[in-house]
């Protein structure tokens, strides 16, 4: 596809912002490496003069998207506002059964100032936990964070993370960082993943930071009495935990867009976003699927049915090209 000048400049000046190696951000948008340091020589011996394509427009591009799908796009964009484009093109290929890049439907946006410009990469955590897990519920993550409550103070989230998924398997609201928020937290977990059951052999580890309640002599004789190995992470290191405190700055930036004057009012507005998230949001890290799909084995089926869209998409748009060019 060809770009013109005012979008190469834009590319070129977005890459030189990014925190993200520079094969990172364009891998994002799906340009090719020479292409845009072919760019970048002419921008800086010409300016932008010589971002001007140097070659006809050709006549026909086979892989071109029809006009009536970029519509469907962009209704689609302006029924569902909060989707970011690459949540837009899951949704698409999940809803239309026709496939089209995360590249492809931000160009689309972007010719119809529905996105802001320029778009701003998330930097992500550069450090991993060392032992990955290969399926649900092998490890555990928790921790508190505090919300809020006009005129009540402050209350603390209790969560219960699957490592594998990012599931949110439980949570509760407490008014205390103690030892028994977190046990009551981890019975929620056990109890809505059957984890309880004494026939259940090997059970989650847990995977906590170093606060007081997680230290405590009483969590430690209770994870003891339910057979549950415990882990801790560095001090002062939290991206050990970066998939719950990732959790945690989500759940924030959606729960947080609004006052509450009650308990209750926040516990509502937390039990609607959990079933958002788990159920509906779809997880870049996890191949675009949300996290209840990977938790319940939906994933792969999901992720199977999006390449055969994907190919039988392709194989439509080389028909209709040569049957527009016979």
């Amino acid at each position: 596809m060809r770009y013109p000048a005012s979008e190469k400049l834009e590319i070129i000046r977005l890459v030189e912002r990014s925190h993200l190696p520079a094969a990172h951000t364009l891998e994002m948008f799906g340009i090719p490496k020479t292409t845009f340091y072919r760019w970048y020589d002419r921008y800086r011996s010409l300016g932008e003069a010589g971002l001007e394509d140097r070659r006809p427009h050709p006549g026909r591009v086979w892989n071109r998207i029809p006009d009536a799908v970029r519509q469907d796009v962009v209704g689609l964009a302006l029924e569902e506002p909060d989707l970011s484009p690459r949540e837009l093109a899951v949704r698409f290929t999940d809803t239309k059964k026709y496939f089209v890049s995360e590249a492809s439907v931000y160009r689309i946006l972007k010719a119809h100032d529905l996105i802001p410009s320029p778009a701003f990469i998330v930097v992500k955590a550069a450090d991993e936990f060392r032992n990955k897990t290969s399926r649900p519920n092998q490890l555990w993550q928790t921790d508190f964070t505090y919300l809020k409550v006009i005129g009540w103070g402050w209350y603390y989230l209790s969560t219960i993370l699957d490592d594998f998924s990012r599931y949110v398997i439980a949570w509760k609201l407490c008014t205390t960082m103690r030892a028994e928020d977190v046990t009551d937290t981890l019975q929620l977990a056990l109890e809505a993943s059957v984890y309880d059951q004494p026939t259940v052999l090997h059970r989650p580890r847990l995977l906590s930071d170093n606060g007081s309640s997680y230290i405590a002599g009483d969590l430690a004789t209770w994870l003891e009495d339910k057979q549950m190995e415990h882990v801790r992470g560095a001090p002062n290191h939290p991206q050990t935990q970066g998939k719950i405190e990732r959790w945690h700055q989500t759940l924030k930036n959606r729960i947080l867009l609004e006052n509450h004057y009650l308990p209750g009012a926040l516990e509502a507005a937390i039990e609607t976003f959990v079933d958002h998230y788990n159920h509906q949001r779809v997880h870049e890290s996890l191949g675009n699927v949300t996290p209840a799909d990977v938790y319940f084995g939906r994933a792969k089926a999901i992720l199977a049915e999006r390449r055969r869209i994907k190919s039988d998409t392709i194989r439509q748009r080389r028909l209709l090209n040569r049957t527009q060019a016979a």
